[in-house]
């Protein structure tokens, strides 16, 4: 009796150990990924409701100039200005793989100058609107109006005594490239330069699922941590993709080995578009595609993901003609599910790990649900 009861003890042990074990208070993440950021209640709630505590924010894209012939940071973020949201910023800065084919090692130490540069004044001016905001409500304190006598103070001497108490000081640069083989050694040149204007800041890049499954082809890039794009796994203009944005059975076929030999925070996809062909022939990526194929008269569905046009439409920028095939592409819960079973039957995840979820955006978080997604977070 004695020894059933301790071996049920064990039992209970071993389980409770393993349940801690494959149970992580990660870090919840979204990546942000538009041309200007203005929160207001909505997306405060947003980021309470799933308790998000961090952001990857794009501040610019770096192309290729082919009239300069050198690399220019291009289609910089109008503004950051985060209302009540209190989270941390990482600067994400996108990069063509041309920038680092086609450019010589002055060229990106020059480059890697500007970059610095334009992260500065970006979040001096995420800083500036921070401090506007923080000293009207201290100016403006609520109810103010109503008070009798009341006498305001001076804004400008609140907004520098606010501003002086703001430095430009992220913990983390991010940089997303697609690097090849061919790419590399430039790539990773310019990380080192970058690294040198951040002693103090974690340098972080995406790790694509090629280079993590090919890492002796790919290299290791010389970072503080890389952030896994589990999403875009194939080509969206194949005609036979089942779902470009990607599937749990493409993504097992990538993440087949877990020594990678940097920590890696975790991007899934929380997005959804439609593509469009005309016979097999790419016509485009419609992202505002759900009014279309809920109209009968002018769209036939063929299939669960499929549809045909009826009539000539044009959506956005893309026109189509009567014929066209249209596939729609979203991940389900169901999907996203087993992918997370799949990273972490691979990856170490720890109480530091990002997940992080592309994009954040009211329409594809209110696809999914907030409840429905703080359980995605959960299950690390």
């Amino acid at each position: 009796m004695i020894m059933k009861n301790i071996f049920f003890i064990m039992l209970l042990f071993v389980l409770s150990a393993a349940s801690c074990e494959n149970e992580h208070d990660v870090i919840r993440s979204f990546c942000y990924w538009k041309t200007d950021m203005y929160f207001q209640e909505a997306e405060d709630s947003l980021v309470k409701k799933m308790d998000i505590k961090h952001m990857y924010v794009r501040f610019f894209d770096v192309d290729y100039n082919p009239y300069s012939k050198e690399p220019l940071p291009v289609a910089t973020i109008s503004n950051i200005s985060l209302n009540k949201s209190n989270l941390e910023i990482t600067p994400s800065i996108f990069i063509t793989n041309e920038v680092v084919l086609k450019s010589d090692t002055k060229q990106l130490d020059s480059l890697a100058a500007r970059m610095a540069r334009r992260i500065g004044q970006i979040g001096k001016r995420m800083n500036d609107r921070k401090a506007e905001s923080n000293a009207y409500n201290i100016v403006y304190p609520k109810d103010y109006y109503k008070q009798k006598d009341f006498k305001a103070l001076d804004y400008d001497s609140v907004k520098k005594a606010e501003s002086d108490k703001l430095k430009v000081d992220f913990k983390e640069i991010l940089i997303d490239c697609d690097w090849t083989e061919k790419s590399q050694k430039n790539y990773f040149y310019l990380l080192k330069q970058i690294k040198k204007l951040y002693p103090n800041s974690k340098i972080v890049a995406t790790i694509r699922l090629w280079q993590y499954k090919y890492a002796s082809k790919a290299g290791i890039p010389p970072i503080d941590k890389g952030l896994l794009m589990c999403y875009n796994i194939t080509k969206p203009d194949d005609f036979q993709t089942k779902n470009s944005i990607g599937t749990s059975e493409e993504l097992s076929q990538y993440i087949t080995h877990g020594d990678y030999k940097l920590k890696l925070d975790i991007a899934l996809p929380l997005y959804s578009w439609a593509v469009a062909f005309r016979g097999n022939q790419f016509k485009g990526i419609l992202s505002d595609y759900d009014r279309l194929i809920q109209d009968t008269i002018k769209v036939k569905k063929i299939s669960d993901d499929k549809y045909v046009l009826q009539d000539d439409v044009l959506v956005g920028q893309t026109y189509l003609r009567n014929g066209d095939q249209i596939r729609v592409e979203k991940i389900s819960e169901e999907e996203i599910d087993k992918m997370i079973s799949i990273i972490k039957n691979k990856i170490k995840i720890d109480n530091e790990t990002k997940v992080t979820f592309f994009s954040f955006d009211k329409k594809y978080i209110n696809d999914y649900g907030t409840e429905n997604i703080s359980n995605f977070y959960a299950r690390f």
